[in-house]
């Protein structure tokens, strides 16, 4: 029982560190697209660099306070992950906006939740934060 307590707890820090990151994503994507008039696929890739530095600083020193790896390693790991991270955002933020016609902003909350509960979760948990 307490096994599954702690995954679950885990898995509720690591969701709340991503929606802290997601909120730094969200208002840098806000700002780039609709203040300064960039391309949504580049407003989102910006908004996602900055969601990841604060997403990283979350989960290594709270989510997982993982000290025992050297910075600089975890770091690298962390930064294979948000490339590929980057990259399946940037693919559905486009296929959804493009394809569905939906505003990009909702395409990025949807993309965001789905990537947030698998891909990013996983990753971050059994190659990252080991």
């Amino acid at each position: 029982m307490q096994a599954g307590y702690k995954i679950n707890k885990v898995f509720v820090k690591t969701q709340a560190a991503l929606i802290l990151g997601s909120l730094f994503d969200f208002l840098v994507t806000f700002l780039l697209v609709e203040v300064f008039s960039c391309w949504y696929v580049a407003g989102n890739a910006a908004g996602n660099i900055t969601g990841a530095i604060a997403q990283f600083v979350l989960s290594r020193k709270w989510v997982f306070k993982n000290s025992t790896q050297q910075v600089p390693a975890q770091l690298f790991k962390f930064i294979l992950m948000w490339t590929g991270n980057i990259i399946l955002f940037a693919m559905g933020v486009y296929l959804l906006t493009h394809f569905c016609h939906l505003h990009y902003l909702l395409s990025k909350l949807i993309v965001s939740v789905l990537l947030g509960v698998s891909y990013t979760y996983l990753m971050s948990k059994k190659f990252v934060f080991l």
